[in-house]
């Protein structure tokens, strides 16, 4: 197996995965399997758009415990410990400031399957991502982004 298809995740998201998938496998399917016998128990299945809504719910559900299988079977526990003190890699967490209006952000640098913009955690696969990848403090970088060139110097690595 290549690298690239390795899922880097935290110890911590690992755990919150597999207690979903465990809840999944047992609460959820149960529920399902009563969401589509009751739906059954409302008459001719060839014009029943309930059971056929639920079915359709069935196999989204089956698809999202299929994902989180495969991102388990493939995910490695990152070791910071690997990395070089001083330079910002995945989970680092990050202070920048925009060079045009000198605001500040803190990020934390994730893999794309933790990314949550909204938290502050940012994919190293993103544009930003990879641009503040192995950049030390007082570096200055400017990134190529979907809203234009950007341009950060990083105050700090955490």
């Amino acid at each position: 197996m290549s690298d690239a298809n390795f899922v880097y995740l935290t110890r911590e998201r690992i755990v919150e995965i597999e207690k979903e998938l465990k809840e999944m496998k047992t609460e959820g399917r149960r529920n399902m399997a009563e969401k589509i016998a009751e739906a059954r128990s409302h008459g001719d299945l060839s014009e029943n758009a309930e059971y056929d809504a639920a079915k359709e719910e069935q196999g989204l559900f089956e698809l999202k415990i299929a994902k989180l299988e495969d991102i388990l079977s493939r995910a490695r526990t990152i070791d910071i410990s690997q990395f070089e003190n001083g330079k910002v890699h995945i989970l680092s967490k990050v202070k920048i400031k925009n060079l045009k209006n000198n605001k500040l952000f803190d990020y934390l640098l994730v893999s794309p399957e933790e990314a949550d913009f909204q938290a502050g955690k940012i994919s190293i696969t993103s544009p930003v991502g990879k641009g503040l990848l192995n950049t030390k403090v007082g570096d200055k970088v400017k990134i190529n982004a979907p809203a234009g060139i950007l341009e950060y110097e990083i105050i700090s690595i955490g």
